[in-house]
């Protein structure tokens, strides 16, 4: 099969790889999509983020869905035929925090397409993928392009059980990267009742009036709109910080009421953290990492039609202009999510 490998920055590769043998509890999924996600990206333009490098070349992709071409004797949940979405955590099932119903912070982690463990974990990113089968999905009437977006919604879906619930309560959403588009539509899902989007870029912020937002903010060219949140001690009851950017967090916390809550999703760098406001507002925040129980609920919610994700997807190309592809998504003003077609 052929697979698209990472080297360095900017040192993509299509290369011929071994898909592996199928054992127990197994399936061979025939990928037919994969979204590109913002780590892809980093590894393409940096070989890496924060301490996180490339050390060996690794196939990239984690977000993809496919057919199943084979299945191991003892699977009798899936069949040929069944196109599905690819769960791409692989918890241990038995360190103290998977046991503690806690599998996505995982001890022994096997995520696809990530170099923070040696050897790294290869990705999807491939034709044919052997995985467990407890990792698939099955969608009846979804296209393998809405089931290669199962992976990000269910990161947003997490997010937003991180916030309690949203029923009738004004939403802030920083940073309209995919993500935050996808938290979007989770929190118009669960009720929210106002949902303010803000960015630095027009074209997303268009996107995310398509996936529910009410209200849509260039943060860049009317600052003064957001910061009219903050009158009477803030307007905001729940925030999802999406940007990873110190500005867009401290602008976001003066428009939080009190007792607010912040969902940290962005990743950045260190950041200065205004103590006191968080103590005077009394605000609680909390992160949000990855998923796990969320991915069933992702897939049920894009196959049955209940949340259509199509305004996000900006286009398809091949493998073999897998480069082209990367050049798309790294523009912010064309691009929101781009797949590549196996």
């Amino acid at each position: 099969m052929r697979a698209l490998v990472i080297h360095g920055p900017k040192d993509l590769r299509l290369e011929e790889r071994d898909p592996g043998p199928l054992q127990n509890g197994q399936v061979m999924v025939r990928v037919q999509a994969g979204g590109i996600c913002g780590s892809d990206l980093h590894y393409y333009n940096h070989g890496g983020f924060g301490v996180v490098r490339l050390k060996e070349p690794m196939i990239l992709g984690h977000e993809v869905s496919g057919e199943i071409v084979e299945v191991a004797a003892d699977v009798g949940s899936l069949r040929r035929g069944d196109r599905v979405a690819v769960n791409p955590s692989r918890p241990c099932g038995h360190c103290r925090y998977c046991l503690q119903g806690l599998p996505n912070h995982c001890m022994d982690m096997h995520f696809y397409g990530s170099a923070m463990r040696m050897p790294h974990v290869q990705g999807a990113f491939r034709q044919l993928l052997v995985c467990d089968a407890v990792q698939c999905e099955v969608g009846h009437n979804a296209g393998a392009d809405e089931l290669a977006l199962v992976e990000p919604f269910s990161v947003a879906l997490h997010a937003v059980s991180r916030a309690g619930s949203l029923l009738g309560r004004r939403i802030l959403v920083t940073g309209c990267g995919p993500i935050g588009a996808l938290v979007v539509a989770a929190a118009r899902f669960h009720g929210a009742a106002e949902i303010i989007v803000t960015d630095i870029v027009d074209e997303p912020l268009a996107i995310a009036a398509r996936l529910g937002a009410d209200r849509t903010i260039n943060a860049a060219q009317a600052p003064e709109t957001l910061a009219a949140l903050a009158v009477d001690k803030g307007q905001v009851d729940v925030m999802f910080e999406c940007s990873g950017n110190e500005k867009a967090l401290r602008a976001g916390l003066e428009a939080m009421r009190p007792r607010g809550i912040v969902v940290q999703l962005g990743l950045g760098g260190d950041v200065a953290f205004p103590q006191n406001l968080v103590v005077a507002k009394e605000l609680s925040v909390v992160g949000s990492f990855r998923f796990h129980a969320e991915f069933a609920l992702a897939t049920q919610l894009i196959d049955t039609g209940k949340i259509d994700l199509r305004p996000l997807l900006t286009g398809s190309f091949a493998l073999d202009d897998a480069v082209s592809a990367f050049a798309l998504a790294n523009d912010r003003r064309r691009a929101m999510k781009v797949q590549l077609s196996f």
